[in-house]
């Protein structure tokens, strides 16, 4: 959710209309976004709008709550019980992060999820659980039985001195625990003599060394970066002017699949899901369903297996305690206390507070007061016309082009985001009081829970969480504040155009079929400075992936030098402009939600293996949809892939090759033949082909599949490997089979 929640947006909405006219033409009329902020910080009323969104927030619970913790670790024990490990290990992270750092009850989340853990082979990660049970406390009386799994995992790892050692000290352990006739005790000393005879077994017949993954030579692309863009690969490079504005240029002739850019985001943040803002406080039923909240580290945006939580919140969780404590130092330590507003007021905000705590209040200060000329020297013209001139060199470098440093060079800094344009005479008065609004009560958030001094970088943390008294703190801003609520309310305008998508390809449907079925989802939203510079257009040339927070760009077709390189911004629209039909956007809006919610009422029939009725509502949709959209739209290609998707599901292949085939027509006419959006298409009819044993059929998909895939996802791919494999599948039949099909 980029936007506030909705019942936020009608709040600002009505506050907006019931103000003074002049006040709303002043609001409108103001030279800056400083000042904007200047005139608006005082119009959030304690007793209306802050009253709102405080109850708004009670919905977003981020807080740490040990009934919550009691019910996920016993729905957790409950599912490991079932044998549905994995479902098992996602409650007792859920669990853990509910706990309190350092209690026994936290330790029996990680001692429990170990154990889910060892019965799905990941040793490795298991190990790490035993380590953090034992530090945060784990029982005495329970240690044996973890050491003894502790014990397993290493002799399964082949480190047989650590197996020996960890045998060792459970030995002692249960000597020293007196009694040895209880049932528990016989069962611990089985399960001990049961893995010294596997120990034994291992030194007298060790299995042959495995290669080390670095000893795998990959194949590495040339590559040389760019000198005055970072990231950049030296074919490019940075033009302006006043009509594309800034823009990459080809600087020499680039081929397909050439890579063009390597960027870090300067700032991301995950995208929670939509059921954080679906509880209300009175509620006591948990909500089971996994999010990406759940899925992937809140800082890095690895997929999570064993999640390490936040120890002040229950929302962020991290892929280990290097990410968690990273995080904390470089922003989580202030917006920890701040989840619930931030999960109400948007990923945007979001991504506007982190920008600026990344940055440093000095370098955000610098660059807000440089951009709206000094107020300080407002009536002073000398001093004004040299401070204007210092800010025309910092904006533009020495080279002229905004956002460049003084030696020419643009990075991925907070100056380049920085620099990003706000397009603030293109926002509606409303949505600029909206944002307006939103970041005031961040600040003023801030600035009640004592955190000011944190994001200002001016003292201790151990100070940072002290909260102000009544007598310290007023309604109105410290200067300081609105400096930053300055630059959080451009970053918020910037988003609008300049956000950029990380997306990850999540398998979609019930997973246990013939044909995996991706699509690519929204993870996360993030500022990449240089990837910013490429303007939009609907026939690129380029194609975009995504590594955790880092962005590659490789051309998607030849592009000669001298030529723009561009990127395409999708959106669902109808492409039949000849269509006699007209109809209000808000009733086509609700009349496509509605269609799509039928699409999904049909997959979960699929997914409850009620396949012949997921058939008849998807048809139903397809006659809906032809009454509303043209043949060509994207909603009717994406009707013809889950149709094939129900007939694979269903062993039809010839039935679900002919709707997949249907649907790559479609996606071929909005995305061009060598798009990405093509190769995952041919990637999934490929397997639909070989699995109904069109083995030619499946051998020229697979050919050009392969050839599309290689210039966006790289040889790397697992789909790449996938069609290979398929492909020497097929070339190994005997010939007699071959030349049949």
């Amino acid at each position: 959710m980029a936007l506030p929640v909705e019942e936020w947006r009608l709040c600002a909405a009505r506050r907006w209309a019931a103000l003074d006219p002049a006040l709303r033409e002043r609001l409108e009329a103001a030279a800056s976004l400083q000042d904007t902020v200047r005139l608006g910080c005082g119009l959030l009323r304690p007793e209306v709008e802050a009253a709102a969104l405080q109850r708004l927030c009670r919905r977003a619970r981020a807080g740490k709550e040990p009934a919550a913790a009691r019910f996920y670790r016993e729905e957790g024990n409950r599912l490991f019980g079932r044998r549905q490990y994995r479902a098992a290990v996602r409650l007792y992270s859920q669990a853990a992060s509910h706990e309190l750092p350092g209690s026994p009850e936290v330790s029996l989340c990680f001692a429990n999820r170990s154990a889910a853990l060892f019965h799905l082979g990941c040793f490795e990660v298991c190990l790490e659980d035993i380590a953090r049970a034992e530090s945060h406390g784990y029982p005495d009386r329970l240690l044996p039985k973890v050491l003894l799994r502790k014990a397993e995992c290493l002799l399964a790892l082949g480190r047989l001195q650590e197996a020996a050692d960890a045998l060792s000290v459970v030995e002692s352990k249960i000597a020293m625990d007196g009694i040895m006739t209880s049932p528990t005790h016989q069962t611990l000393l089985g399960k001990l003599s049961q893995l010294k005879v596997k120990m034994h077994e291992k030194e007298r017949c060790p299995e042959p060394a495995r290669e080390a993954p670095g000893d795998i030579q990959k194949e590495s692309e040339i590559w040389e970066e760019n000198d005055s863009i970072s990231g950049a690969s030296s074919s490019l490079s940075l033009n302006f002017d006043t009509e594309r504005g800034r823009h990459l240029v080809a600087s020499q002739d680039i081929l397909p699949g050439q890579s063009l850019l390597k960027e870090e985001a300067f700032v991301s943040v995950l995208c929670p899901g939509e059921s954080l803002h679906l509880q209300d406080s009175s509620e006591t039923v948990w909500d089971t369903r996994v999010t990406n909240a759940d899925l992937y580290c809140h800082r890095c945006l690895r997929q999570l297996l064993a999640s390490v939580p936040c120890c002040g919140c229950s929302y962020a969780k991290y892929c280990s305690q290097k990410c968690a404590d990273m995080a904390w130092e470089q922003y989580h330590r202030t917006e920890c206390s701040l989840g619930p507003l931030l999960l109400t007021l948007g990923v945007f905000c979001h991504v506007a507070l982190r920008a600026v705590l990344l940055a440093g209040f000095p370098e955000v200060r610098r660059l807000v007061e440089w951009s709206h000329g000094g107020d300080k020297d407002h009536h002073n013209p000398e001093a004004r016309c040299k401070h204007l001139s210092e800010a025309a060199d910092i904006r533009a470098g020495s080279r002229g082009i905004p956002g460049c440093n003084d030696s020419g060079q643009y990075q991925s800094s907070y100056q380049a985001v920085f620099n990003l344009l706000p397009h603030a005479e293109k926002h509606s008065p409303e949505h600029k009081f909206l944002c307006m609004l939103s970041v005031v009560a961040i600040c003023k958030q801030l600035q009640e829970a004592g955190l000011e001094a944190a994001v200002l970088n001016q003292e201790s943390s151990e100070k940072w969480s002290k909260p102000k008294t009544c007598e310290e703190t007023s309604g109105e801003l410290s200067p300081e504040l609105k400096t930053v609520a300055a630059a959080m309310l451009r970053h918020v305008l910037q988003l609008q155009c300049n956000a950029q998508a990380i997306t990850v390809m999540q398998e979609s449907g019930s997973g246990d079929g013939a044909v995996v079925n991706k699509k690519p989802v929204r993870l996360a939203t993030a500022f990449f400075p240089v990837l910013s510079l490429l303007n939009h257009s609907c026939s690129p040339n380029i194609s975009v992936s995504f590594s955790g927070t880092a962005v590659t760009v490789r051309a998607s077709q030849p592009i000669p030098s001298g030529q723009e390189v561009l990127h395409c911004y999708d959106m669902l629209c109808c492409s039949n402009e000849a269509c006699a039909v007209s109809v209000s956007r808000e009733s086509l809006s609700h009349r496509l939600q509605d269609l799509q919610q039928q699409i999904k009422n049909a997959l979960e029939l699929l997914r409850a293996r009620k396949a012949d009725q997921a058939i008849k509502m998807l048809q139903k949709c397809q006659m809906d949809a032809g009454n509303l959209l043209s043949p060509e739209h994207l909603l009717m290609g994406e009707m013809e892939d889950h149709l094939a998707q129900v007939y694979a599901t269903l062993g039809k292949w010839q039935e679900a090759a002919r709707h997949l085939q249907r649907s790559i027509e479609i996606v071929e006419i909005h995305h061009g033949p060598s798009s990405v959006e093509i190769g995952h298409e041919l990637f999934k009819l490929a397997q639909i082909l070989f699995n109904g044993f069109a083995v030619s059929e499946a051998l020229s998909t697979i050919q050009r599949a392969e050839e599309i895939l290689l210039v966006h996802c790289g040889p790397q791919s697992t789909q790449i490997q996938e069609l290979q494999e398929m492909k020497t599948c097929l070339l190994e039949l005997p010939r007699s089979i071959l030349q049949r099909t």
